[in-house]
């Protein structure tokens, strides 16, 4: 007995190309599930402006005030002008021409001596003056040291048998007092300028009046000009317990 269907007709040879088919058709479908996108109309901006939610904006009423425009600034003062008559004789100066000319005599001027101006030397300390002032009786010393030291000698014994030491006593001063003494010999050979500086004040007015008793003196000399020259002297002596 012969078969009803044609061999042509029979699927089941193909059914592994319609199985691939099912699978790939699932799959699409799945994919565009998965990608597939909703939107909410409510939240759409189709670009239309809703006039009713502006809100209306109050603007500011000004008013226009005509203010005037300020006063022109007032006119220049005019100037006051002098009015000189013509009869008025005016003083005009002349002016001489400088330029000489072959009539005129020309005057020889004579040589102009220059006058040396006279520098003024301060005071000079006692130490590094040229000529040391000389003290009574140093006149015959010597040379400018041998005087130096006569001096200093002199000055010294002086003021020993001037000073009066008992005042140490009276003051309660004990042991060795020093009083320091500085004064000039000016350009007359006077004494000036006696400053002391000692442990008391009656030791200073002491120091003071002894110095002054110092005789005149032969002035000091730099540069062959008397000059002042300035002196310091320690007093020194001491009380007796």
């Amino acid at each position: 007995m012969e078969p009803k269907k044609n061999p042509k007709a029979d699927l089941t040879r193909k059914s592994t190309l319609f199985l691939q088919l099912g699978l790939i058709l699932v799959l699409f479908i799945t994919w565009q599930g998965i990608e597939w996108k909703t939107y909410d109309r409510s939240n759409i901006d189709i670009g239309q402006v809703n006039l009713d939610e502006l809100e209306e904006e109050d603007v500011p009423i000004t008013q226009n005030l005509n203010t005037p425009p300020p006063p022109p600034p007032p006119p220049p003062a005019p100037e006051i002008i002098d009015v000189v008559e013509d009869e008025e004789e005016v003083e005009e100066t002349i002016i001489e021409s400088t330029e000489t000319n072959q009539e005129e005599e020309i005057v020889e001027v004579e040589e102009v001596e220059d006058v040396e101006e006279e520098e003024e030397i301060g005071d000079v300390p006692f130490a590094v003056i040229e000529n040391v002032p000389v003290f009574p009786g140093c006149e015959n010393a010597g040379n400018n040291a041998a005087k130096k030291k006569c001096m200093s000698d002199k000055v010294k014994k002086f003021v020993n048998r001037k000073f009066n030491t008992e005042l140490g006593s009276e003051l309660g001063l004990s042991g060795v007092n020093r009083i320091y003494v500085r004064f000039k010999i000016d350009r007359s050979g006077n004494i000036v300028g006696v400053q002391a500086r000692g442990p008391h004040p009656r030791l200073e007015k002491e120091a003071n009046r002894v110095i002054k008793l110092l005789p005149k003196m032969t002035p000091g000399k730099q540069r062959g000009k008397a000059v002042g020259v300035l002196y310091s002297l320690p007093i020194v002596f001491q009380v007796q317990d």
